[in-house]
């Protein structure tokens, strides 16, 4: 499976740098405008984030939890991940194991669940698609999904690590190690999303699809492109239940950014596609129980 991954994306590049060299001009305008985007709206408040997350672990967030009798790395892992979006439930998860907090039992869990979009897009960009009472519907149906989730496959052993005496650390020290982790992890969201991005800008642009295909197409390869472009369908309910299932599996990038994100590590990644399997089962019938609501 792998090597046939590795084939695919060769011979995806090659299309595309034959297709440069027939337009160079569309390759280069779409990659300085998604480098724009990414850079003045998904960089900064990400980077942050990232930041700010990898010193509060390093600095006791989680045994401050523990000591308040809380699930420290659950609780913690899951905040974040709702509130960042994904793939922070990958990367919290990650930060948390490579500290020895967790065990790797808890991270297989996480990963089946921590997998939220981010809530300033779908209350912002998709409540414009479909309404704000809608989108505050998905949002629900999203998180509740996610919990069902984390309930089926809640451990019993999945108690955190114990945690030794906390020792503060070198902030200098701290900050460099939290400001790299958070440059690379963000590198490698601009970097696939970007490829992939492209993909679906040659073909808008030398195949002629009909709707369906073309909504579904975007989505396959850009998460967001997929969500904009359900635009033309006219009806609410069914432009809703699209995104829902956009949002609960995920695009190729999202993919692979988990997959990078947590190689190298005991975290399987199948753990993380059989979560996206359960929140669009779960999410399906919750959609259609809350239809006429």
């Amino acid at each position: 499976m792998k090597k046939i991954f590795q084939v695919t994306t060769i011979i995806i590049i090659i299309i595309l740098l034959i297709l440069y060299l027939i337009n160079a001009n569309l390759i280069i305008n779409n990659i300085l405008e998604y480098t724009d985007l990414f850079f003045r709206k998904l960089f900064p408040a990400n980077f942050i984030i990232y930041i700010l997350s990898s010193l509060l672990i390093d600095y006791g967030i989680i045994n401050i939890l523990s000591k308040l009798n809380l699930n420290g790395p659950i609780i913690y892992v899951t905040l974040m991940s709702l509130i960042n979006g994904f793939p922070s439930g990958a990367k919290h998860t990650k930060d948390l194991l490579d500290k020895n907090l967790i065990s790797t039992k808890i991270a297989n869990y996480l990963i089946t669940y921590t997998n939220f979009p981010n809530p300033l897009f779908l209350l912002g960009t998709i409540s414009t698609i479909i309404g704000k009472k809608e989108a505050i519907k998905l949002f629900l149906i999203i998180l509740i999904s996610n919990l069902i989730i984390a309930f089926i496959f809640k451990r019993t052993d999945s108690s955190p690590i114990k945690i030794n005496k906390f020792i503060l650390p070198n902030f200098t020290t701290s900050l460099k190690n939290a400001t790299y982790n958070g440059i690379k992890t963000l590198l490698v969201i601009y970097s696939s999303s970007l490829f992939f991005y492209l993909i679906a800008v040659i073909i808008n642009k030398y195949l002629t699809l009909s709707p369906f295909n073309y909504i579904i197409l975007n989505n396959i390869f850009d998460l967001t492109k997929g969500i904009i472009s359900t635009t033309i369908i006219s009806d609410t309910s069914i432009k809703t239940f699209i995104i829902l299932l956009f949002l609960s599996f995920g695009s190729i990038p999202i993919h692979i950014q988990i997959k990078s994100i947590i190689a190298d590590t005991s975290i399987k990644y199948k753990n993380y596609l059989i979560g996206r399997i359960c929140q669009i089962i779960i999410g399906t019938i919750l959609f259609f129980i809350t239809k006429n609501n």
